[in-house]
């Protein structure tokens, strides 16, 4: 199999994840924080080791303010409900995951936000001043969710540069590092945003099941979940130090050791070394796709920044079909449909079938992108 399905879930993994879990598996087997036996203590280390190791990759001063989550859903589901309060306005670009856009719109269909999208070009580029323009007259957005990389089309925004306005402006700023994380260095001590959600198995080849949260000294989201913590168990409330405030019930063990095992290995490789190497494919892609009669590109121009994401239409043919046959045929894993991202769907035009996409990852070969290239090829004839 030909594998090009990494912005969904990279594959393969490596080989040091899956020893890290089978690992935690046979000598951390116990509830971390619940109890003070030797396995307990040796398996809050590791959790702790953990969270100073995500603390020091994203430039987050203090380690408790990592929290564990299921993934870069619950963590932006997190952020989001915890932060807004009745009345709030809330900042949306316009390239949204379903992550981002399904809990914001829950919540003013209810009544209690407001959403103000602000517009940039087809691929979301946004121009700064859209900001200052949202913020007119009496209005003073209590949040502004970011779209690092659009998990659709491959665009990056200007993250430095909103980040300096929210700033300004006094806007707590989310950043959805989902496709970026891994392939662009994000600092949270340098670029000041507010809070940073993230999943461990794109770009981070890392396992699913697991992401994080990363919350600024700045903000302080109310609870998602409540529940047992280990620490004041005979308290009603929630405890309000970190990481228990938003950090409830049994940790997945086995999938943080894999996530500090995903960071190691992007640490050894070097962020630059992965993105250069999968954007070099995604490139060459582009370069045999944009040649093939009737193939449509829904790309940025190559000299914006981008993550290593190609989407795609061959005319009017159902994605879906020509995604089933670059499968049978070919053995070619891509994903096809809407990504869970109408709206970025929307802003390119391709909300009546949606689009191919194709996402090169570091173990690729550039012989298995010329395979997806001549595959393209005859499916446009």
């Amino acid at each position: 199999m030909i594998y090009l399905d990494n912005a969904a879930g990279s594959h393969p993994k490596p080989p040091a994840i899956g020893a890290a879990m089978a690992r935690a598996l046979d000598i951390y087997g116990a509830n971390p924080g619940r109890g003070n036996h030797e396995m307990t203590r040796r398996t809050a280390a590791m959790v702790e080791g953990v969270r100073q190791q995500a603390a020091q990759f994203f430039g987050l001063a203090d380690p408790s303010r990592v929290i564990f989550t299921a993934g870069a859903t619950m963590s932006l589901n997190m952020a989001i409900c915890g932060l807004l309060r009745d009345g709030d306005t809330l900042l949306l670009p316009g390239m949204e995951h379903n992550s981002v856009s399904r809990p914001a719109t829950a919540l003013e269909d209810a009544g209690k936000i407001k959403i103000v999208a602000l517009r940039g070009d087809k691929y979301g580029y946004l121009r700064t001043d859209a900001i200052t323009a949202a913020c007119a007259g009496r209005v003073h957005p209590a949040l502004m969710a970011l779209t690092h990389a659009s998990n659709v089309c491959g665009a990056v925004a200007p993250l430095e540069e909103i980040c300096r306005i929210c700033r300004q402006r006094n806007i707590p700023l989310l950043v959805d590092a989902a496709q970026s994380a891994g392939l662009i260095e994000i600092n949270m001590g340098k670029t000041p945003l507010s809070m940073l959600a993230l999943a461990g198995h794109k770009a981070l080849y890392g396992p699913p099941g697991i992401g994080l949260l990363l919350v600024s000294d700045r903000v302080s989201p109310a609870p998602f979940v409540r529940g047992g913590t280990g620490n004041l168990s005979e308290e009603r409330a929630q405890p309000d130090f970190y990481p228990d405030r938003l950090e409830s019930g049994s940790l997945n063990v086995p999938g943080i050791a894999g996530l500090g095992a995903a960071l190691s290995f992007v640490s050894n490789i070097g962020i630059a070394e992965l993105y250069g190497k999968s954007m070099a494919l995604t490139d060459r892609l582009a370069e045999m796709a944009g040649n093939i009669r009737g193939i449509e590109l829904f790309m940025p121009d190559q000299a914006l920044p981008r993550v290593p994401v190609l989407a795609l239409n061959i005319g009017k043919r159902d994605p879906a079909e020509i995604s089933a046959a670059l499968d049978s045929r070919y053995g070619i894993a891509i994903r096809s449909g809407y990504h869970c991202a109408p709206a970025a769907h929307r802003a390119l035009g391709t909300m009546e079938e949606g689009c191919l996409r194709f996402s090169p990852g570091w173990f690729n070969t550039p012989e298995e992108i010329e395979s997806a290239g001549l595959a393209l090829a005859k499916l446009a004839r």
